[in-house]
């Protein structure tokens, strides 16, 4: 192993607000050095193709780059992933993607970056760190035997491959009423499986909440409210009301947390229920001092989401004052609802 080289800042994470973050810091000359697990954008790159974002272009738009799609409507997952594209190449953004940090811990004043690229251990040492590692880096497991079934996912894929196909989906919120209505629309045969006794208002967008309303009326689509999965087998998903779901796909929409290793790694304080990292909401510096945190890992592994990339783009400037010795005073938009 050679030895550790060094920067003012590692940024970690090349989310939407990471990359957004990368372009302040490069435009304040700053001395930086930017890696990811994967490559830029990685979350939005799983989602189905032609998924549509539910915010609109400008609550998702970053950098002062405007967001413009081809119908004037909200982006399409290949939309903005080309976007994100856009933005780098504008700002001729220098990524180390693909070089996952495997540790991170202070250091005689500074903080040892261990990355990983092509087999080798990388070291880095930096002045300051800043995790921008987002909220969604691994499905919520319902932790049912069966879970790990080849025919059950925790993604929902192309929609064409549940053509003709008996597809069970659990969960009530607005992805898994996307995927049930895409499903059907693909010609699959969707039963829903959800915990409580009605889809709430609040959490399905108004234009989804109709259709799906209008086609369990029609029986077009079936529902099992109140019902939790018991058991997944090869051919039949077990509710716990002792009803067996047929299916040969098996959705489990369930939401999404996030990974704190490297949190706890550092050291920072997490709260005991969520892993909340204790951070100062003026700086974003978390507890362990020279360590900020920005975007949707503010929240740590959120179960009902209140932090999403639409109130996260103040962070950067929070950050970015805070290196600079001052505090910035903007506050976050206040948002009834996440969108993205």
């Amino acid at each position: 192993m050679t030895a550790p080289s060094s920067t003012d800042i590692a940024l970690i994470g090349a989310g939407p607000i990471g990359l957004e973050m990368a372009v302040a810091l490069k435009q304040a000359g700053t001395d930086y050095l930017h890696f990811d697990a994967r490559q830029i954008g990685h979350t939005i790159s799983w989602f189905a193709p032609q998924t549509r974002f539910f915010s609109s272009s400008e609550r998702i738009a970053i950098a002062g780059v405007p967001l413009n799609t081809a119908d004037q409507t909200t982006a399409t997952r290949e939309e903005y992933l080309a976007y994100l594209r856009q933005v780098v190449q504008q700002f001729d953004l220098q990524i180390r993607s693909f070089e996952p940090v495997i540790d991170l811990k202070p250091q005689d004043g500074r903080f040892l970056v261990r990355t990983e690229a092509h087999g080798r251990i990388i070291e880095t040492l930096a002045r300051r760190v800043i995790l921008s590692t987002g909220g969604t880096a691994r499905p919520r497991l319902i932790n049912v035997p069966g879970e790990d079934l080849s025919h059950v996912s925790h993604y929902f894929h192309d929609p064409h491959e549940y053509f003709r196909r008996n597809v069970v989906i659990v969960g009530g919120k607005n992805s898994a009423i996307e995927a049930a209505l895409r499903c059907y629309h693909a010609g699959a045969n969707v039963t829903i499986s959800y915990r409580r006794a009605a889809f709430s208002e609040k959490s399905i967008k108004y234009w989804l909440l109709p259709e799906i309303t209008g086609y369990i009326k029609e029986g077009k689509i079936a529902v099992q409210f109140n019902s939790n999965v018991e058991r997944i087998d090869a051919e039949f998903v077990t509710l716990c009301t002792g009803e067996q779901i047929p299916a040969d796909a098996v959705l489990l929409l369930t939401g999404y947390e996030a990974d704190m290793a490297l949190f706890e790694k550092a050291g920072i304080a997490l709260s005991q229920d969520r892993s909340v990292p204790q951070f100062d909401e003026a700086t974003m510096e978390t507890s362990v001092p020279g360590l900020y945190v920005i975007g949707t890992a503010t929240g740590g592994t959120q179960d009902r989401y209140t932090v999403f990339m639409e109130n996260c783009h103040i962070h950067v400037a929070r950050v970015m004052a805070s290196l600079q010795g001052r505090i910035e005073p903007a506050q976050a938009p206040v948002l009834e609802q996440p969108e993205s």
